[in-house]
């Protein structure tokens, strides 16, 4: 007898693989459904405001992508780099197309992490992605010519694979150096994480190796980006900016009699002095930065090109001074402005200009003529982009930075008034992480304490170093979601048998366990 066997089916990979997706696909259909609807919102996003929307930062990243041979001197150039990279395709829309990619990456790697490494259900790992996945300020971010975004990605990334691995190798420290490496280049905020990063990983002895290579993989690149920054600038820096802001932070109460500065003897910190009194100023230390103000008698600091290393220490000097002899009145501005993020409604700060920048507006952009390092700031937006028309809107001839197109503009304005993440759900986030790293302080919080130390970090850093901004507090966001979901699940855990039973106490020691392998 003969038996005829049947040639298999040439399509049986084919389908073999389709099975694999859609059962992936049913297992993690909550998320998906979320993020295909959040990729929805950012389609209706671009169409509705094309190609891209703006911020006063904007122009200076334009610029340094428009200028690759000088890195610029109030903020470094990592994100500029991104934009150079994309330049041939000459589009900003496929610029923020990629942020927007972006986002809902940030998003896959919360849920992502919490599923596989700390074994939430998907539905409580989705809830910990909705806010990067929905928050209209979120999705605004993305799509405005701003370096934030890139930013948080990189950040969530670090946290991720750090959280991610049971054991750290000296190649994925390496990697994570690296990736530490182009955040700090991407915003100089990014070089204090490495040292987060750094004490983290000391505590959950990882060993010397990973955390030799980490630190030699982010200091090749930050010494070369400073040793290029030299040659252009004149000093070893990543930017000649941060002693002026520090003096745009202490700007609201320095009172040079305090600090005792002698004019006879200090006279380039005395012209830093503001004789109003501080119960008179401006309630935004940014107005002391970029504008002259009544009792300001050094003239405002400008365009980037004025952050001059003179001018930055100067600015330096007389802002430390500023908070040695006030320490309370420092401590207060920033309380306050730490405080301010943590808000149930969104009252316009610092002014009306910089809130607007935030909001989907029902009229388009005509780009400024600012001057820039060699030309204006609409050129360099032009050369980037030609397809940008030259037209006027409201009467105002120049080139159109965005152009609104209804009815997807008035949908995300509509959308924009209703689902956004109030500053007070995010303070109640960094408290139930707070929470979870008290519970574990036996194992010095555990893998709760990297993200929501990165999360409060990321508040408190701005508040102390400069002022805060609404922008400020996005990339905290994941992390804090991070944080509290992992304390959550560690609670639950707990609650699975009776208080005081062995059971529990074994429950416990397996959850511990589990949590410290996945920081090894």
């Amino acid at each position: 007898m003969v038996t005829v066997t049947e040639p298999p089916r040439l399509d049986a990979p084919a389908t073999g693989v389709a099975t694999r997706v859609w059962e992936f696909l049913g297992r993690h259909r909550l998320f998906v459904a979320a993020v295909v609807l959040a990729f929805v919102l950012r389609v209706v996003t671009m169409l509705g405001y094309g190609p891209a929307l703006w911020f006063n930062d904007s122009f200076g990243y334009v610029s340094g992508a428009v200028n690759p041979d000088r890195p610029n001197a109030l903020r470094p150039n990592g994100y500029s780099f991104w934009m150079l990279l994309l330049r041939p395709l000459h589009s900003f829309a496929l610029l923020v197309f990629t942020q927007h990619l972006m986002g809902l990456g940030i998003a896959t790697l919360v849920y992502a992490l919490l599923r596989r490494k700390f074994g939430l259900p998907g539905w409580g790992a989705t809830l910990a992605a909705l806010p990067v996945l929905f928050d209209a300020y979120q999705i605004q971010l993305e799509h405005l010519v701003m370096s934030d975004t890139m930013f948080m990605l990189l950040v969530v990334g670090v946290v991720t694979l750090v959280l991610w691995h049971r054991k750290m190798s000296w190649r994925l420290g390496a990697v994570i150096g690296l990736l530490l490496a182009l955040t700090a280049l991407t915003r100089s905020i990014g070089l204090p994480i490495l040292a987060l990063v750094v004490a983290y990983m000391f505590v959950k002895r990882t060993g010397w190796k990973p955390i030799v290579a980490m630190v030699t993989a982010c200091g090749i690149p930050v010494i070369g980006y400073m040793a290029w920054f030299a040659t252009a600038h004149g000093n070893f820096a990543m930017t000649t900016s941060d002693g002026a802001i520090l003096y745009m932070r202490t700007a609201l109460f320095a009172d040079c009699t305090k600090m005792k500065i002698d004019p006879r003897k200090e006279l380039e910190l005395a012209l830093l002095c503001i004789s109003a009194p501080p119960s008179e100023r401006h309630f935004s230390g940014q107005k002391y930065l970029w504008w002259a103000q009544p009792g300001q008698r050094f003239h405002a600091f400008g365009p980037d090109s004025a952050f001059t290393p003179d001018i930055n220490q100067a600015a330096g000097t007389f802002a430390k001074r500023a908070i040695l002899a006030q320490p309370l009145d420092y401590l207060g501005v920033m309380a306050g402005d730490f405080f301010r993020a943590f808000r149930w409604d969104r009252p316009q700060f610092p002014d009306a200009n910089t809130y607007r920048q935030y909001e989907f507006l029902p009229e388009g952009k005509v780009l400024p003529t600012w001057p820039s390092y060699r030309g204006t700031s609409d050129r360099d937006a032009q050369i980037y982009d030609p397809s940008l028309p030259t037209a006027q809107i409201r009467g105002k001839p120049g080139v159109i930075g965005t152009q609104v197109h209804d009815p997807w503009a008035a949908f995300m304005q509509g959308y924009q008034k209703t689902i956004r993440l109030p500053g007070i759900v995010v303070g109640v986030l960094l408290l139930i992480g707070l929470a979870g790293v008290v519970v574990r302080w036996r194992a010095l919080g555990g893998p709760v304490l990297l993200p929501w130390l990165g999360a409060f970090g990321l508040i408190l850093a701005p508040a102390a170093t400069a002022e805060f901004d609404y922008r400020y507090v996005l990339p905290a966001v994941p992390l804090a979601c991070l944080a509290a979901a992992i304390s959550l699940r560690h609670g639950l855990t707990l609650r699975r048998r009776p208080a005081g039973s062995t059971a529990a106490r074994s429950t416990a020691a397996e959850a511990s366990a589990e949590t410290t392998a996945s920081t090894e």
